[in-house]
């Protein structure tokens, strides 16, 4: 007489169980005498002590952080694991100390993920003789996942993207690095550039507000009527001839000082707007006049005497 299945438990009517309709509970196997060895028991290598820094998130001179291969239904899968090989019962006090740090450290940095409600805690060994603490962060507002079952929503969810997946990876290994280790998982943004179409208009729409801003300034400064020129001046008192000794007219100053401050387009804006200005006759309305020597004024003999600019200084055509 064959063994009638025990009826289905009660935990199959919890809403976080994800499975539905007709169920039935497989048969137990007879026990084992001797259980197989696990990876890293006996001859068996083990994977943790093979695998190399890179294959990590974040390492450090006692702890390792990993991550699945690819991403899966949660926001967040990651597993705790101990340098040394050693299984949780064969922790020394400092490293049973510090798993209780690294524990901590690791649940705050996944919690601190965007979407993340509560990030579950879970050792389960059978597979792996080397010390592995297993994280997975539930996302918020799923109520449903709540409870033991997370881990199998975990294959049954669709996945997140890459994308998102890498980011929460780097975050949580800077996380852990302020504490100190060294973080291995980088964001894919880091070579992230605007496209040449929006580099484009934002360069043309840099140069003409340029040019907009020379031409109200030039347009202002045409304006300003010219000063009257003084008769004394005009009868012997100075050299009409002599750009230096002339009043700079203050509107073409004006102007000048506004566009030679402004990037090239406005330059040529301001060239373009005075065409009678001949740069060969007239350069001290082409360039900026130097800055007056105070000393040179206080020793000058004669103040009627014309102002004569040096060789050295004047304006090369």
């Amino acid at each position: 007489m064959h063994d009638t299945p025990p009826s289905v438990p009660d935990f199959t009517q919890w809403p976080s169980f994800p499975f539905e309709g007709d169920l039935r509970v497989k048969q137990l196997d007879d026990p084992v005498p001797v259980e197989p060895p696990r990876k890293g028991e006996g001859l068996r290598e083990c994977t943790a002590c093979n695998a190399p820094d890179d294959a990590y998130i974040w390492v450090g001179e006692r702890w390792r952080v990993r991550a699945m291969d690819r991403p899966t239904g949660l926001p967040m899968v990651l597993i705790l694991e101990s340098r040394t090989h050693l299984d949780l019962g064969d922790l020394p006090n400092l490293l049973a100390a510090e798993l209780g740090v690294m524990t901590v450290r690791l649940e705050r940095a996944i919690r601190s993920l965007d979407g993340v409600a509560r990030v579950h805690v879970n050792r389960w060994g059978d597979g792996s003789a080397h010390l592995h603490m297993w994280f997975l962060a539930r996302p918020y507002g799923r109520l449903q996942l709540r409870g033991t079952f997370l881990s199998l929503w975990d294959s049954i969810l669709p996945p997140i993207s890459e994308e998102q997946w890498r980011e929460n990876l780097a975050l949580v290994a800077a996380w852990l690095a302020e504490f100190g280790g060294r973080p291995l998982a980088e964001p894919p943004r880091i070579q992230w550039q605007a496209p040449s179409s929006l580099l484009a208009q934002s360069e043309a729409a840099h140069a003409a507000a340029i040019r907009e801003e020379a031409v109200s300034v030039i347009e202002a400064a045409e304006e300003i009527p010219e000063p009257a020129v003084d008769d004394d001046r005009a009868d012997g008192d100075g050299d009409a001839s002599d750009p230096t000794a002339t009043d700079a007219d203050p509107s073409v100053a004006s102007s000048v000082t506004a566009t030679d401050s402004a990037d090239e387009p406005a330059t040529e804006s301001a060239t373009e707007s005075a065409p009678d200005a001949d740069p060969a006759t007239e350069p001290a309305a082409a360039t900026a006049p130097d800055p007056v020597d105070d000393t040179a004024d206080s020793a000058a003999p004669n103040k009627g005497t014309p102002e004569v600019t040096p060789p050295d200084a004047r304006p090369v055509h």
